[in-house]
C-alpha cells in the first residue's frame, strides 16, 4: 500500500473535525501525567482520573506498521479490551475500507502531518466508536491507542468560535473533502446547513448565522459569522 485508500480518507474526512474537537474536550479532563493501564479491567488512569477504556491497536515506529488490537496475539478479538472495537472491522468489511480490515497495515510510505499514520487511523476508529476520545500511551518501541468510553468525560458541545480552527486542522490531516469535513461537524451537532460547491451557510443555534467559502478546487479560504444575534455560550441550555 502506498497511500489510504479512498473509502479511509472519505471516512477519515467526514469525522476529523468532530473528533479533533472531542480531544480537546478530553485533554481538559484527562490530565497527561503518569499514567498506568489495565487492559483486562479496561482502565486508564492519568492524573488522579481514571476512565473506561478499549484496545484500538498500536503503532510500531521502527516497522512503521499498525497492528489492531484483534490481531495482536497478546489480545485477540475475545479480549475484554478488543471486543467493543470490533464493529470497527465489521465497518470495514461493509464499506470496503481495507485500513480497518487488514490485520497490520503498512504506513512506512506516509510522510503527511501527523506523528505518524498510525495516528491517522486511531482518528478514524475513533471517531466511528464516538466516545470520549482516544489516547495514545507510549512505550518503548511504540504507542499503544486506547478509545475512551467512559460517560464520566463530556462531550464536546457546539461553539462557533473554534470551526475554523477545528476545520484547518481536520482538512491538514483528511484534506480531500474539506466541504465533507464541516459537514459532519454540523451534523454531529444537529445544525441545519444548505451547501454548495463554493458556499455552505447554516443557522446558528440561539440566532445568528455563518458561512464557509470554498475555492473552486473545495479548499476551505474563509469562514464568516454573524453572531449579534445569538444568546452568549453562558446563557445557552
Amino acid at each position: 500500500m502506498s497511500g489510504f485508500s479512498p473509502a479511509f480518507e472519505r471516512l477519515g474526512a467526514a469525522l476529523a473535525a468532530v473528533v479533533l474537537q472531542q480531544q480537546e474536550t478530553l485533554a481538559e479532563f484527562l490530565p497527561r501525567e503518569d499514567w498506568s493501564a489495565d487492559l483486562t479491567a479496561r482502565t486508564y488512569a492519568s492524573g488522579g482520573a481514571t476512565v473506561r477504556v478499549s484496545l484500538l491497536g498500536s503503532y510500531a515506529a521502527r516497522e512503521r506498521t499498525w497492528l489492531w488490537g484483534w490481531a495482536n496475539p497478546q489480545f485477540g478479538d475475545a479480549h475484554p479490551a478488543v471486543v467493543p472495537t470490533l464493529v470497527i472491522r465489521a465497518l470495514g468489511e461493509r464499506l470496503g475500507i481495507t485500513e480497518f480490515t487488514t490485520p497490520e497495515v503498512d504506513l512506512s510510505w506516509y510522510e503527511g502531518p501527523a506523528g505518524h499514520g498510525g495516528e491517522l487511523i486511531a482518528m478514524a476508529a475513533g471517531g466511528v466508536l464516538r466516545g470520549a476520545g482516544y489516547i495514545g500511551a507510549g512505550y518503548d518501541g511504540g504507542s499503544a491507542y486506547l478509545h475512551v468510553d467512559d460517560p464520566q468525560v463530556p462531550a464536546a458541545g457546539w461553539d462557533p468560535i473554534p470551526v475554523p480552527r477545528l476545520l484547518a486542522g481536520a482538512t491538514s490531516l483528511f484534506p480531500h473533502e474539506p466541504r465533507l469535513t464541516l459537514a459532519g461537524l454540523l451534523s454531529h451537532h444537529r445544525i441545519a446547513y444548505r451547501q454548495s460547491d463554493e458556499l455552505t451557510e447554516m443557522r446558528l443555534p440561539g440566532g445568528g448565522g455563518a458561512r464557509a467559502l470554498f475555492d473552486g478546487l473545495g479548499r476551505f479560504v474563509d469562514w464568516q459569522a454573524d453572531l449579534a444575534h445569538a444568546a452568549p455560550a453562558a446563557l445557552r441550555g
